[in-house]
């Protein structure tokens, strides 16, 4: 396992580096999201998840108010922001050094988030289109390129998105000229920090997800940081035959597997869990 110690973002004026990986600890202000028991929609309760992250060792706040589990309900806009603007609120309050990054593919959600509240990160599971390349490059801020198979639209489907791949493809070639095109494109706007996902559970067949999982380390060719989101998905419960809330020790195994693969980004629900495999990763490679 090679350290990308090199790779920095910056979040807010501050470098932020990967010589030990971050974990992200997710706070969900949505009454929907895939994991009943990441709902955090009061004060109180966005009060309680924002100090439990930081006092178990979260890097960044990843705040999402837009579920994306299939069939889910459509969010307006103007809801999205009411939600984001009270989480924002609180978590400023109680964590006003810890970078805050949002999980949105919307571009004016990401400008007010920066501009009013000072988010660090902008997490874009949509795959992105120029008018967030432009806005993200305008403000100044990392983001966060995942892969997605399909759209956005989809993932509002009853029935679970399986693959929209090209079967005369190789997966991870097509995963690649994905991103590769896309980097380009932010680049071609003027964005400098780039971090890539590979979107696990958008768009991908069990296989797929794992056919990723264990190529993680092909990313490397980009030289850019990476994330990767698994945490209680359904590539772990369902090939475990349990559920989300039974997906804690899949998700360790899935978490330790892409940090000996190079991850830089955990983006979990449970961050002491993610901060221990960190630790113990980071152990063993000192002790080659």
């Amino acid at each position: 396992m090679t350290r990308k110690s090199d790779l920095t973002i910056n979040t807010g004026g501050q470098l932020m580096d990967f010589s030990t990986p971050r974990v992200m600890g997710i706070l969900n202000v949505t009454p929907d999201s895939f994991y009943a028991s990441s709902r955090k929609y009061d004060e109180r309760s966005i009060e309680e998840r924002t100090r439990e992250i930081v006092s178990q060792g979260g890097d960044i706040i990843d705040i999402g108010a837009y579920s994306t589990r299939p069939g889910s309900d459509d969010v307006s806009e103007e809801e999205e922001a009411r939600r984001l603007r009270m989480a924002l609120a609180i978590v400023r309050r109680v964590a006003p050094d810890v970078p805050v990054s949002i999980d949105t593919f919307r571009a004016d959600i990401a400008r007010m988030t920066v501009e009013e509240y000072g988010a660090a990160i902008i997490n874009d599971v949509s795959g992105g289109d120029d008018e967030m390349y432009r806005t993200v490059a305008e403000l100044g801020v990392p983001y966060i390129l995942m892969h997605i198979g399909g759209t956005i639209d989809d993932m509002h489907s009853d029935s679970p998105l399986t693959s929209h791949s090209d079967a005369s493809v190789p997966y991870m070639q097509s995963v690649m000229r994905f991103l590769a095109e896309r980097i380009d494109r932010l680049r071609s706007f003027g964005a400098r920090d780039i971090i890539l996902d590979p979107g696990f559970g958008f768009g991908k067949s069990m296989e797929q997800n794992y056919h990723l999982l264990s190529h993680l380390d092909d990313f490397g060719i980009f030289s850019l940081p990476l994330l990767v989101g698994v945490s209680r998905k359904s590539m772990i419960w369902r090939l475990l035959g349990t559920d989300a809330a039974g997906a804690l020790g899949g998700t360790t195994v899935c978490n330790t597997i892409a940090l000996l693969k190079g991850a830089d980004i955990l983006r979990v629900h449970d961050v002491a869990a993610a901060v221990e495999a960190v630790r113990i990763t980071q152990k063993a490679a000192e002790c080659y």
